[in-house]
């Protein structure tokens, strides 16, 4: 939250209630992208900030136990398609999720074989519980894209091909037949590109424009 009140501190000197905080977020999403080497897109700029904000609308982003069906229907409710969605869930190829949202994969998930998710590539199995022990630390954070958290790029695609997802949810769009197309065309050269286009369109779901909403003197607040 710092990085992004830094240039909104900036911006407000130089060019008071002119820009918003959600032109800054949209712009601060694709910067992001590109200083961990994924590909630049142009941003659609003139947003104005609305003036509620709801905690109850986290309930529309896929949990981490969500069958396809499910993201999709939570997907398609803002106009994203599926597409979209495999697109989006790539951004997975950066950040960390805590053992606690997918350990119960590891231990217990099935009577047969080794207990884990047989989703799971079973080499990949005693990496995981070596990093996340069965009544160990749930808060400790673990890379989703295993390998390459550090850079934008496909190899999250790769890793679902070898059963290498560590949430659920991702993992399912591996196994699911009408996501499955998509993950392996994703894994190519595509990702890079659609993922600018998906971006810039679900960056327009409910945008507040001319007199709609205002423009936040503090992020964090409406004025």
């Amino acid at each position: 939250m710092m990085l992004l009140l830094m240039p909104r501190l900036s911006l407000k000197a130089a060019c008071p209630g002119v820009v918003s905080c959600a032109d800054i977020l949209a712009l601060a999403a694709r910067d992001s992208v590109v200083l961990t080497n994924g590909l630049s897109w142009p941003v659609p700029t003139g947003r104005r900030d609305g003036r509620v904000s709801l905690a109850s609308d986290a309930s529309n982003l896929p949990g981490f136990t969500d069958s396809v069906d499910v993201q999709k229907q939570k997907f398609a409710a803002f106009g994203l398609n599926t597409l979209d969605l495999v697109t989006l869930v790539g951004g997975h190829t950066i950040g960390t999720t805590a053992c606690q949202f997918f350990r119960y994969r590891l231990y217990n998930f099935t009577t047969t074989g080794n207990g884990a998710d047989p989703s799971i590539n079973p080499a990949f199995v005693s990496q995981l519980q070596a990093l996340c022990p069965q009544n160990g630390d749930g808060s400790r954070r673990i890379a989703l894209d295993t390998g390459s958290q550090n850079r934008f790029d496909s190899s999250f695609f790769a890793n679902l091909r070898s059963g290498r997802g560590i949430l659920e949810s991702d993992q399912k769009l591996w196994t699911d037949a009408t996501t499955r197309t998509f993950v392996q065309r994703l894994a190519g050269l595509t990702f890079g590109p659609q993922f600018g286009r998906s971006m810039v369109k679900m960056s327009n779901i409910g945008v507040k424009t001319g007199t709609n909403g205002e423009i936040r003197r503090v992020c964090s607040a409406i004025n």
